[in-house]
This record gives C-alpha cells, structure tokens and sequence, in this order.
C-alpha cells in the first residue's frame, strides 16, 4: 500500500528508482509515478540527486560476485547459478549497512543501464517503457510523460500548462537509429493527453528518443525538426514478461 505520508512516499519512490522494490509492489509504484504529476516529479527529482552523487564517486572495482548478481537480476543467468542465500557472500550482499553505504553506487549502475542502447539488441516481449521529457538545458523541468504499455500502446501525458503561439505547432518525435532520422508522431494539443497505437509508432526499445518540438503551424516542412526542442527523453524499460 503507498503511505499517505508525503515523506514516507519520497522515500518509497526512491526505493523504486534505485530498482530495490521488488513486485508487486514495484508495479504499485510505477502506476502511482504515471498517473499522479506529483510523484513523477518525485521519481524525476531522485534522478536528478541520484546522478549527483554517482559524480561524486571515485572509481571502485566491485566485488567478485556484483556483476554475476547484476546478471541474475536481468534474466541474464540461469538462477540455479546463484550462491546460497545462507552463505558469507549472501548475507554480506543482503546486509543493509551495506545498501546505505553504497546507494550512490548503486544508482550509478542503474542509471546506466538506462543509457541509449544497453538493451537494444534485444527488445524483450510484452515490455513497457517509460520516457519523462524535460526542457533542455540545466533546467531540465519535466514537462510531459511517456508510457508504452505491453501491448505497445503509447500515451503522452502532460505535466505543464505551456501556452504555445497560435501561429505556431507542437509535433511530437522519436529516434531509433540517427542514421534513419527521425520520425513524426504527428501534432499535438498543449496539455491534452494523446494516446497512440502499436502500429502508429512502431518498435520501442531502451534509449529510444522522443521529443516534442515547437513548429510552423500544421508541423515542420521537411521530414525532420526544424524548430525549438520544448521537451526531451530517451525511454526506459521499466517491466517485461
């Protein structure tokens, strides 16, 4: 159950965003991150803590047995492979003086598994993925949500009240590969919610790019940007079956 606390639910999505939940009650705090502005701001505001203090961290060689746990955790090694929950090495791993001292670590090795082109080789079924867009720059306001869902069904959702000229157009775009370009998504309203399907945008895979741009009214002339970057982000894989 998600406390009502606001610092109880702080420190719950942080949990989440270091990925240390696991289900169901990762799913309870995903579906609160997409559909309330609030604890997306939240979730966004770790990242943004998150990021400063892996800068912080010298370089250090893991234990031995940290990238076999990483492995497990993605399904990249069979379980059988795991070591007794029972030995030294477990209830080390397990012990939560060691969670509080390598947080930073930690959210370092998850913040680069969300790095463009970690997972793309392989895009895994019945995925879903999660993109915020920010403002550029230093800034980086998030301003809408992405959320593909396992059926691969896209929706847009707003966390602004941006006032756009009326001779001007918001166009919505993503990004697999630079060397295909980009791809419209088609334009959209300032503050309405757009929901697409499977079909109308295609794969989705980690690190792929959307954004949404400030056009000439009825979109940009040529097959690409032309106009400001209002907001941006790279997808995220947050579930897969």
């Amino acid at each position: 159950m998600i406390p009502t606390s606001p610092a109880d639910r702080r420190a719950l999505i942080g949990e989440y965003v270091l990925g240390l939940l696991g289900e169901p009650e990762a799913t309870e705090v995903r579906e609160l991150i997409e559909a309330d502005k609030d604890a997306a701001r939240m979730a966004l505001e770790w990242e943004r803590h998150l990021l400063e203090l892996a800068d912080e961290l010298p370089a250090q060689t893991p234990a031995p047995n940290t990238w076999e746990r990483i492995q497990q955790s993605l399904g990249w090694l069979p379980a059988e492979s795991s070591r007794s929950v029972d030995s030294p090495a477990a209830r080390w791993w397990n012990s939560l003086g060691l969670w509080r001292l390598t947080t930073g670590a930690l959210a370092l090795l998850v913040l680069l598994s969300w790095l463009p082109g970690v997972l793309r080789d392989q895009a895994p079924a019945g995925a879903t993925y999660t993109a915020v867009l920010q403002e550029p720059g230093e800034s980086a306001s998030p301003g809408w949500v992405v959320n593909i869902d396992a059926e691969g069904t896209l929706s847009l959702v707003s966390l602004v009240e941006d006032q756009i000229p009326e001779d001007r157009s918001v166009q919505f775009w993503t990004l697999i590969d630079p060397a295909d370009g980009p791809r419209s998504l088609g334009l959209i309203e300032p503050g309405e919610q757009v929901t697409l399907n499977a079909e109308q945008i295609g794969a989705v895979q980690a690190g792929q790019l959307f954004e949404l741009t400030l056009e000439p009214a009825g979109g940009s002339p040529l097959d690409r940007p032309t106009g400001e970057v209002l907001y941006i982000g790279r997808a995220v894989l947050t579930a897969s079956n």
